[in-house]
């Protein structure tokens, strides 16, 4: 039975996200579930309830097999506060995790608030999976508080954070956010800020060249996805992987890639077509596969 961690460490501490689409309410869920008060905000009022309907859904499914209870179900909705208000949902964080569209100049914006807003001893982390963090860290006076906390999609369910440090990102910051993670049930790995960092550079680079394949009809759409089911153990093919992230984000993550590191990272004529042509993947109804 999956019940709320009982840590006192993290009764008495808030954690705000900021974003309530897929990546904002998967964080503000596993949040909550391990007993922080959350607080969740976006720029609307239908943007915080479609947030807040797909927490719901994501616990349902873990009351349907057996994992959670009526009560913790409950119980973790009730400790998730909503606001479009920014510096209301700040100013009383120790833990700020922003999840908000990959601009950069939405998270300088943003980040110039937090600077702004929250306690001196705040932690400022972002889900950023591309964007860099020292960039990122410049919008604030102290720079050695603001690091990479890289969640990946079903938040719930996936194990991994990715911790990204900025040029200026200090030790204590790190220790902090490996804690932090290790708090919500999670294992993290350590990278350099670099283009896409770790998981980013090499989930895209599989997915170009699945698309590539595709392109060249060396196999079908399903049996590229089998083949590295069955054949390397992965969870899902990158094909469906694609669908399930979405081909618009794919397709900028490479183009930043492209800029930052080199050719090799060059998008696929296809997937440019198919984003031109709304085929997004499952947000949209169709991609590589129909939803």
């Amino acid at each position: 039975m999956l019940v709320l961690h009982a840590m006192s460490e993290t009764k008495n501490q808030q954690v705000t996200v900021l974003g309530a689409g897929t990546m904002g309410h998967g964080i503000a869920q596993v949040c909550a579930q391990a007993g922080y008060r959350v607080v969740m905000r976006d720029i609307n009022d239908a943007a915080i309830a479609r947030g807040m309907e797909g927490v719901g859904t994501s616990l349902d499914r873990i009351v349907q097999k057996g994992k959670m209870d009526a009560a913790t179900r409950a119980a973790v909705l009730s400790s998730i506060r909503t606001t479009t208000d920014l510096v209301d949902a700040v100013k009383d964080a120790d833990v700020v995790i922003e999840a908000i569209p990959e601009r950069m100049e939405l998270k300088l914006e943003t980040f110039r608030v937090l600077d702004a807003s929250t306690k001196a001893d705040a932690l400022l982390g972002t889900n950023t999976s591309s964007l860099s963090i020292s960039d990122i860290g410049s919008a604030v006076r102290d720079p050695s508080r603001v690091i990479g906390l890289h969640f990946f999609n079903p938040v719930p369910v996936m194990e991994l954070v990715e911790i990204v440090r900025g040029e200026k990102t200090s030790n204590a910051t790190v220790e902090r956010s490996r804690g932090f993670a290790t708090s919500l049930g999670k294992k993290s790995i350590l990278v350099r800020d670099v283009p896409g960092f770790a998981t980013s550079r090499l989930g895209v680079a599989l997915g170009a060249e699945a698309i590539r394949m595709l392109e060249d009809g060396v196999a079908s759409a399903p049996d590229i996805d089998l083949a590295m089911e069955l054949g390397y153990r992965h969870p899902m093919g990158p094909l469906k992987l694609t669908d399930f992230v979405g081909l618009d984000v794919r397709l900028a993550i490479l183009e930043h890639l492209t800029r930052e590191i080199g050719p090799q990272f060059t998008p696929p004529e296809l997937l440019r077509k198919m984003v031109a042509e709304g085929k997004l993947g499952r947000k949209s109804g169709e991609g590589f596969y129909k939803y």
